[in-house]
C-alpha cells in the first residue's frame, strides 16, 4: 500500500460515512428500478486489519467500504462491477497512511432471497462473492482479488433491503522492483453488508393464501404451503401436480377385465386422496381408458367402471363426492400404437387408464 498523508481512524470512519450518505440517492434509484430488473446495489462498510508485514508493522487498524452493482443471472448466481477503498492510518501519529483503490468485478454465490411469507431467520441468505481487481495506490498500478462471505437477512415487510454481518479478505499483488518489499498486502474487513433494490419486494406484492412464497398465480397447491422449487406443493410420493392434472408416478392396476382395483394400488390413491385434502379446490374428472382390445362398446363400459370405481375408492375416503367426476373413454385416446403388445400395455397404464385433471373451482 501506498504512503500518503496522516489519517486518523476517525477520519475514516467520516469518509465511510459521506460514502453510504452518497449511495442514499442510488439506493432509491436502484429499488425503483427493482420493480423491472432484478438488479441490486450493495454497500460494505467494515473495518479494516493490515495482516501482513510491513503494511502491519506501519500501519494500524482502519476502514473501508465496498460497493457493488450487482445483476442475477438466476436465483443463486449475481455479477457485477465492484469498487473499494482502504485507508490504514500510520502507527506513529507523524506518519503516513496507507490507501488503496480497486475496481473490478465478479461472481457472488447465494442462498435465493425469498418475499414475505418466511420469518427472518429462515429467511437469511448466506453468500460468498469473488472478484478480479486492479488496484491503485498511490502512483502504483497494480494486481489483486478479494474474497468474502456472509449472511443477509431481510428488512421491513417489504424485503427490500437485506442487512448482515461480512468478513472480506483483499490481497494486493505486489510487483517485483529491486530495493522495495515485494511482499503482498493483506488486508481483512469485518462490517455489516446493507443490499437494496433486490426486487424482492415487487415479486413479494401478489397474492400468497398459503403464505409459502410462492404467488396464488403459479402455486400449483394455493391452499396448502410447499416448497417454491415444487411450484408451492407438498412432496407427494407417487404423485406430482401438474397445472391441468394429477400426474401419477404409478400404474393403477386392476383385476384382470374387471372393475375391481387392486391392493397394491391402495397406496397410490392413498396418495391422491391426501393431494386432494390439502388442496380442497380442486375438483377432478376421473378418466378410465382401455387399449384397442375387444369391441367399442365393451370398452366403454368396462372404462366408465373402472373410472367410477376410482371414485368410489375417494369418496370412501373421505373426498366429497360433489368434488369428483367419473367418464370413460373406451380406446378413443391412446398414448401409444394399439398394433404391439408392448403399445397396448403402455395404453394400459396409469396415463391412460386414470387421469385426474384438475377443472376450474366450482366447475362440474
Amino acid at each position: 500500500m501506498n504512503r500518503r498523508s496522516p489519517i486518523t481512524l476517525s477520519a475514516t470512519a467520516a469518509m465511510i460515512g459521506a460514502a453510504l450518505l452518497m449511495l442514499a440517492p442510488l439506493a432509491r434509484a436502484a429499488e425503483a428500478a427493482a420493480t423491472g430488473h432484478d438488479f441490486a446495489l450493495k454497500v460494505e462498510p467494515g473495518i479494516a486489519f493490515p495482516l501482513s508485514d510491513p503494511q502491519s508493522q506501519l500501519f494500524g487498524v482502519g476502514g473501508g467500504v465496498t460497493l457493488k452493482a450487482l445483476w442475477s443471472l438466476n436465483q443463486y448466481l449475481d455479477v457485477g462491477p465492484s469498487a473499494t477503498f482502504v485507508a490504514l492510518p500510520a502507527e506513529a501519529s507523524e506518519g503516513d497512511s496507507g490507501t488503496a483503490w480497486a475496481f473490478g468485478g465478479g461472481l457472488q454465490l447465494k442462498r435465493p432471497h425469498t418475499p414475505p411469507g418466511n420469518d427472518t431467520l429462515h429467511a437469511m441468505s448466506p453468500w460468498v462473492d469473488a472478484d478480479a481487481l486492479y488496484v491503485r495506490t498511490g502512483e502504483l498500478d497494480r494486481a489483486g482479488f478479494a474474497v468474502a462471505a456472509g449472511l443477509s437477512f431481510p428488512i421491513g415487510a417489504s424485503r427490500a433491503f437485506w442487512i448482515g454481518p461480512f468478513a472480506r479478505y483483499f490481497q494486493i499483488v505486489q510487483p517485483e522492483r529491486a530495493g522495495f518489499d515485494n511482499r503482498d498486502a493483506k488486508i481483512l474487513t469485518v462490517g455489516v453488508s446493507v443490499e437494496m433494490g433486490r426486487g424482492v419486494a415487487a415479486r413479494a406484492v401478489c397474492p400468497d393464501r398459503d403464505k409459502d412464497g410462492a404467488c396464488d398465480d403459479v402455486d400449483r397447491c394455493p391452499d396448502v404451503a410447499g416448497p417454491t422449487d415444487n411450484y408451492g406443493c407438498p412432496p407427494y410420493k407417487r404423485l406430482v401436480v401438474k397445472p391441468d392434472k394429477l400426474e401419477l408416478k404409478e400404474k393403477v392396476f386392476f383385476e384382470w377385465d374387471q372393475a375391481v382395483i387392486q391392493e397394491v394400488s391402495y397406496p397410490l390413491l392413498d396418495d391422491v386422496v391426501q393431494a386432494l385434502k390439502d388442496n380442497r379446490s380442486f375438483r377432478v374428472q376421473v378418466e378410465g381408458h382401455t387399449s384397442s382390445e375387444g369391441t367399442y362398446d365393451y370398452n366403454q363400459a368396462l372404462s366408465e367402471k373402472r373410472a367410477e370405481a376410482v371414485l368410489d375408492y375417494l369418496v370412501a375416503h373421505g373426498i366429497g363426492k360433489e368434488r369428483l367426476v367419473s367418464k370413460g373413454f373406451s380406446s378413443s385416446v391412446p398414448v401409444a400404437s394399439n398394433v404391439t403388445e408392448a403399445g397396448r400395455e403402455q395404453n394400459r397404464r396409469v396415463e391412460f387408464i386414470v387421469h385426474f385433471i384438475i377443472l376450474n373451482d366450482g366447475s362440474k
